[in-house]
């Protein structure tokens, strides 16, 4: 249910940390993530986006706090169990190999095949046609799909990513910064698909540094700065400017254009 409503969220982090030794790189983490919403994580470097990643994927375990799914608490041993578990990432380098066609990049590590024993063999034929359709009802129009990925515009390759991620089941979507190193084209092109995934029913997480790519598509609003959080909104609550002035410092910032004004002669 969209908007807050009585449905348990897909995803409840509550006072998440997570230490390395002597250095606490998250603290006191709250937010939450929604079926058919998305929450947008914001921070700029060495805010503590890249360590929130790896907890939500598996690939670390917080030092303290809980991460709840579907109301129950867990702690993923490695990255495997928490995509079994719905909850895939899609990371800067999308783990995808250039000179292979896109519906190679789509099924690579979860080939489709025919046969049996050794005469099992990879169904190249059913990956195209899946492939083909799975970006059709994403609304993503690939001129061939036998192209390689790497032919493919950075806002492409997202969209494709994306739709992979929702084909096999993700119920939660972590994109880590996808719109970071695209043009104004591009990142609208990556956010419409953010979107289509979002109106599927996904619970999508968006890590940016950007509060002009986050605020069109978020419905919640997490701000982080140096592993702590600034708050957690409803995009009722927050203007895209108190965005842009909590990632900034707000008082830091005010100092830093009275320090950048030209002397009045």
């Amino acid at each position: 249910m969209t908007g807050g409503g009585a449905v348990a969220p897909l995803l409840d982090l509550r006072d998440v940390g997570k230490d390395y030794g002597t250095v606490v790189a998250l603290d006191g983490i709250t937010t939450t993530v929604r079926a058919g919403e998305v929450t947008c994580v914001l921070g700029d470097n060495g805010a503590g986006k890249s360590t929130l990643i790896k907890i939500l994927a598996g690939v670390h375990q917080p030092t303290r706090g809980e991460v709840l799914l579907d109301g129950t608490p867990i702690r993923f041993g490695a990255p495997r169990e928490a995509l079994d578990a719905g909850i895939a990432t899609v990371y800067q380098d999308l783990a995808m190999i250039p000179l292979m066609a896109i519906w190679r990049n789509f099924f690579l590590g979860a080939e489709p095949t025919r046969g049996r024993g050794p005469f099992r063999r990879f169904d190249a034929g059913q990956a195209r046609q899946v492939t083909r359709g799975a970006l059709a009802e994403m609304g993503i129009d690939i001129r061939d799909p036998d192209q390689p990925v790497g032919t493919l515009s950075g806002g492409e390759r997202q969209s494709v990513a994306i739709a992979r991620a929702v084909h096999f089941g993700a119920r939660v979507l972590i994109l880590d910064e996808p719109t970071s190193a695209l043009g104004v084209k591009q990142a609208g092109v990556v956010l419409r698909y953010v979107a289509q995934a979002r109106d599927r029913g996904v619970g999508v997480v968006l890590i940016t540094h950007n509060p002009h790519h986050a605020y069109p598509v978020g419905d919640r609003f997490l701000v982080l700065n140096r592993g702590r959080s600034l708050g957690s909104f409803a995009k009722a609550d927050v203007s895209r400017d108190e965005l842009t002035r909590l990632m900034a410092g707000g008082a830091e910032l005010d100092q830093l254009a009275h320090e950048l004004e030209r002397p009045t002669a």
